[in-house]
Order: structure tokens, then C-alpha cells, then sequence
């Protein structure tokens, strides 16, 4: 078996409200140059879980030759951190800085033309990129997301009011304590990963290696989010895209998992609302598809980027 080309570097991003010279680290696995097949632009979730968790794409490069392009978003992993601009606003810490950042990253690759996967919060920044018509845009990928963080939270507190009760009334007291950064409350919220993040047991290492980085730098996760999944206490907490997903011409794929985070009820203003989509549902998944039926989600993905 041959090995895929592996490409890694650094891309400039100029964003003058950062007060700083900004790195965006990438990935790309195939050949952007030779590749018949239009490239594909993941936008991972978070913010700032970073890219690994979608190394397993590459499976898309080995049976339908598209190359994968993988970054971590400003503020995590191998990118420039910013953990300085901790206590700044909404006016920094809003979605534009991560539209803003894919555009310089298709700028910097010389992209005429590519194909962009949204995950959970990857699909939130990146409805707003597309619902602007980017010029080279041809297909996008809405996997496990909303288009508000109203549909967001409503669908988090339908899903938690299914856990054992002793975990609930866990949430509930450290949530009223203020300390959700305890390890009781950790340990309620891995049980409520397990059911609704990814059900492999173990969890492949690739998710937790994502997750770690929260903890490595919990600045754009907190500041912008929150302290967990339920309680959106951030800069995002208003935040919406309901309005402008119509904008959004291109044909679009929806996925979603039977028990995913991202329920039908979070991501029917999608489908909706958008012109040309298409909603494929994976029976045994919850938010992590391209590892749970990892060879169904390449099939379904391949198949349709390359129809």
C-alpha cells in the first residue's frame, strides 16, 4: 500500500484587532497539484478542540483521491494562541476572526476552486462563510451542527434530561456551585460524552487528543463558549446564523448522527432553509460518524463530493 503525501506548514493570517502577527498551521494529505478531485477543507469544532480528530479522513484521499486540508483554528493546538485577549469582548472573540482565518488559508493555498466540512462548531463559522458565496466554493458539508446557539442549548438540555438522575442532580449542583471545573462535574459530563459524543469504548485516541487541548488552553472554548455544552455563557451566546443560511447556494450535505449532540431539532433549520441539501442520518452514531461507522461516513462523503 503507498503512503499518502503529507504536507505540513505554517500561513500567515494578518487580523489587525489581534494586535499581533497570526500563524494558522495546516495539513494537507494528497496532492493539491496532480488531484483531479476537488480538495476539502475541514473546519473543526470547539472552538478549539483542533484538527486531529479528523486525520481519519484521509481515507477520502486513499479511495477517491480528494486531498484533505486539516488546520487548527487560531487560538488552539499548533496555531498562534491568544490567550492574551482572555478578557476581551464580543467585539474580538465573535465569528468573524474564524471566517476571516479560512479565507486567508484559501488565499495563502492559491485556491481557486475546493469543497469545505463543517463540524459542530466548525459549521457554525463556516455557514457564515458560505452564506457570503465565497468566490471557488462548490460543495458544502454541514455535519452535527445548528445554525443558532438557542437550537444548540435547547437540544443539550432535551438530550440531559435523558441521563441517570444522579448525574443530572450532579450537573445541577456544581453548575449552581460554580464549580464546573471540578472533577465531579467532569466526570458527569464524560459520562454524557460517552452517549452523545462518540459510544466507542475506548474513545479513540485522536477525539481525546482533541479534547486535551481544552484543557491545554481553555481560552476561545470559555471565553467564547462557556463552561460546558448546557450553559453558553459566552460571547457566541446569542449568536445565530437562522437568518442567512438561505444565502447559502451551493449544494449542501447535512449529517447527523441517532444520537448525536447535534438531534434533528438542532439542525432542521438547516435543511429548511437551504436551497439544495441533502440529509443523511448514521443509525449508530452520535457525534463522531467518520469514527463510529467510519466506513459508511467515507462512502456517503466520497461518493457525493465526487458524483
Amino acid at each position: 500500500m503507498s503512503t499518502l503525501p503529507v504536507y505540513e506548514a505554517e500561513a500567515d493570517f494578518n487580523y489587525p484587532p489581534a494586535g499581533k502577527p497570526l500563524k494558522t498551521w495546516y495539513k494537507i494529505t494528497g496532492d493539491l497539484k496532480t488531484s483531479r478531485a476537488t480538495p476539502l477543507i475541514i473546519l473543526h469544532g470547539g472552538p478549539g478542540v483542533g484538527s486531529s480528530a479528523y486525520n481519519v479522513l484521509a481515507d477520502l484521499t486513499s479511495a477517491y483521491s480528494i486531498p484533505i486540508i486539516q488546520y487548527d483554528q487560531v487560538g488552539c493546538g499548533r496555531s498562534t494562541h491568544l490567550r492574551e485577549k482572555q478578557s476581551a469582548g464580543i467585539e474580538f472573540w465573535n465569528d468573524n476572526i474564524f471566517v476571516s482565518e479560512l479565507e486567508s488559508l484559501i488565499a495563502h493555498l492559491g485556491l481557486t476552486q475546493y469543497d469545505v466540512l463543517g463540524h459542530s462548531w466548525g459549521a457554525m463559522f463556516g455557514s457564515r462563510f458560505a452564506a457570503k458565496q465565497p468566490k471557488g466554493l462548490r460543495r458544502y458539508i454541514i455535519m452535527s451542527s445548528a445554525p443558532s446557539l438557542t437550537l444548540w442549548t435547547d437540544t443539550q438540555n432535551k438530550l440531559r434530561r435523558t441521563l441517570p438522575q444522579d448525574i443530572q442532580d450532579t450537573m445541577d449542583k456544581c453548575e449552581k456551585e460554580g464549580t464546573t471545573d471540578s472533577q465531579e462535574y467532569q466526570a458527569a459530563m464524560g459520562f454524557y460524552y460517552s452517549q452523545f459524543l462518540c459510544r466507542l469504548d475506548p474513545m479513540p485516541e485522536e477525539i481525546l487528543q482533541s479534547l486535551g487541548l481544552l484543557e491545554e488552553d481553555p481560552t476561545v472554548y470559555s471565553t467564547m463558549w462557556g463552561p460546558s455544552e448546557f450553559y453558553v455563557s459566552g460571547t457566541l451566546k446569542d449568536w445565530s446564523v437562522v437568518d442567512e443560511v438561505h444565502k447559502i447556494t451551493v449544494p449542501t450535505l447535512l449529517l447527523n448522527g441517532r444520537y448525536d449532540e447535534a438531534q434533528d431539532s438542532a439542525m432542521i433549520e438547516f435543511f429548511t432553509r437551504l436551497p439544495h441539501a441533502k440529509w443523511v442520518q448514521f443509525a449508530a452514531s452520535s457525534h463522531m460518524a467518520q469514527f463510529e461507522e467510519r466506513a459508511r461516513y467515507m462512502e456517503i462523503v466520497g461518493r457525493w463530493l465526487t458524483s
